[in-house]
Parts: structure tokens; C-alpha cells; sequence
């Protein structure tokens, strides 16, 4: 008799496919960023009418910690820190650390382990304070070298 079990059953080596279905969601993350990147890449937030004006900037003449974001991620994708970091080094601090939180992510899902993110009200506020500490001192006279 033949075994019809038998012969539907593949070979793989154990815990192949788990792996692959851990990273599936960290590299579709990564994908996503890497896009977002490409097209402020291909399309320059330098010329006018490419993307909205912040509107805190336009009504009330204040950089938001935001503000030249855009533009340094053009600059990294071009390859230019300097003026990445010109245009906003809050953002360029933030590209760091996403592309260390990411590679720590991949790491523990290949070996089977979730990331855990524990932050409690010190670090949320913390993060909260380096906020707006950047965004005053942006706007004070003496901190015009942190303007986009």
C-alpha cells in the first residue's frame, strides 16, 4: 500500500519557517521606511509646492520640533549629514535610534523573542522635556543654529 501521508510531508529543518514569519513584520516595517525615505529622496521638500507648509510655521512663525524633517531626510538619503543635521538634528537623532530599536527588533525575533519596549513615565517624560526644550531653544534668538 502506498502512504499517501508520506509523501505530502516535506523535509525542512525545524523552526525555518517560524523564523521567516518573525521577520515578516519587522522587514514589511522596514520596507515601509525605506519607501517613505526613497520618495522624499526622488521628490526634493527643497521646491516650493512639493509638500504642506507646517502650519504652526505658517501661522505663527514657530519652528515645531519638526519642522525641516523632511528635509534632512532628504539630506540622508543624498547622503549629506551635515545638512541632515542643519535642517533638524532631532530628526537625524530619531533615524538613529529607529535603525537601533529595528536592529534589535530582527535580532530577538530570530531568536525567537519579542521586542519589548518598557517605558515608564521617567522616559516618556524625559522624551516629552528634550521635545520641548528643542523646540524653545530653536526659536530663541541664540538658537538660530538649530533653524531648518
Amino acid at each position: 500500500m502506498h502512504d499517501v501521508n508520506a509523501d505530502s510531508q516535506r523535509v525542512t529543518q525545524p523552526g525555518t519557517g517560524a523564523v521567516w514569519g518573525r521577520l515578516a513584520v519587522p522587514a514589511g516595517v522596514l520596507a515601509a521606511v525605506a519607501g517613505a525615505f526613497a520618495y522624499v529622496g526622488a521628490v526634493d521638500p527643497n521646491e516650493p509646492g512639493h509638500y504642506p507648509a507646517c502650519p504652526l510655521l505658517q501661522v505663527t512663525g514657530i519652528y515645531c520640533p519638526g519642522c525641516g524633517g523632511l528635509r534632512s531626510a532628504h539630506a540622508v538619503v543624498h547622503g549629506d549629514f551635515a545638512a541632515a543635521l542643519q535642517d533638524n538634528a532631532l530628526a537625524v537623532a530619531g533615524y538613529a535610534v529607529f535603525a537601533v530599536v529595528w536592529t534589535v527588533w530582527v535580532v530577538r525575533a530570530v531568536r525567537g523573542r519579542p521586542l519589548r519596549i518598557d517605558l515608564g513615565p521617567v522616559q516618556l517624560w524625559a522624551a516629552g522635556a528634550l521635545l520641548l526644550v528643542f523646540t524653545v531653544v530653536r526659536n530663541l534668538p541664540f538658537g538660530g543654529w538649530l533653524h531648518p
